[in-house]
């Protein structure tokens, strides 16, 4: 399953993973409620300028609101749509000296993390056996791994090769 993850000679694969669907797809899911209210207000000023340019015989009355509906309708349905299709492309690996991270709807990039130069990581629970894990280098939040199941796999990896940073208190919620 490790789809073009590019590792190094010798280097040994121990865990991959990819985000649950409906998870990843709606893990924004504030930004679709505001844009759906952003929606309808620009649906309603949209009506209203049709009306008024009737009235005055000024065309661009219908026209200003058309922006800002097909903003709306991104910010309500456009970022679902693009979270959907970009999680066909999106891998996570953990080997025996890296973390990597695959992403990407049209350009690809894989970031990658050296396990040494992680100094912790925070597992945010969003369900019994569902979790998002933000792995730091310094205060510095490098890599996101979003909507993992049973991401226990994972972090018991990271805690092993942590070492003796493991023994840090680790912040689950």
């Amino acid at each position: 399953m490790s789809r073009d993850l590019e590792l190094a000679v010798g280097e040994k694969l121990r865990w991959e993973g990819r985000p649950a669907p409906r998870c990843y797809t709606f893990r924004h899911w504030r930004h679709s409620v505001f844009g759906l209210i952003f929606l309808v207000i620009c649906s309603y000023w949209q009506v209203l300028g049709i009306e008024m340019s009737k009235e005055y015989d000024s065309i661009w009355l219908a026209w200003l609101p058309t922006p800002f509906l097909l903003l709306g309708f991104c910010l309500a349905i456009g970022h679902l749509l693009q979270a959907r299709l970009e999680w066909d492309h999106v891998y996570y690996a953990i080997t025996d000296r890296r973390l990597l991270v695959k992403r990407g709807l049209f350009k690809r990039r894989i970031e990658s993390l050296e396990l040494s130069k992680i100094t912790y990581f925070i597992l945010l629970r969003q369900g019994e056996q569902l979790g998002t894990l933000r792995v730091y280098k310094g205060k510095e939040a490098l890599l996101t791994l979003h909507c993992l199941e049973h991401p226990r796999q994972a972090t018991d990896l990271l805690e092993e090769a942590m070492g003796d940073k493991a023994r840090v208190p680790m912040a689950t919620h």
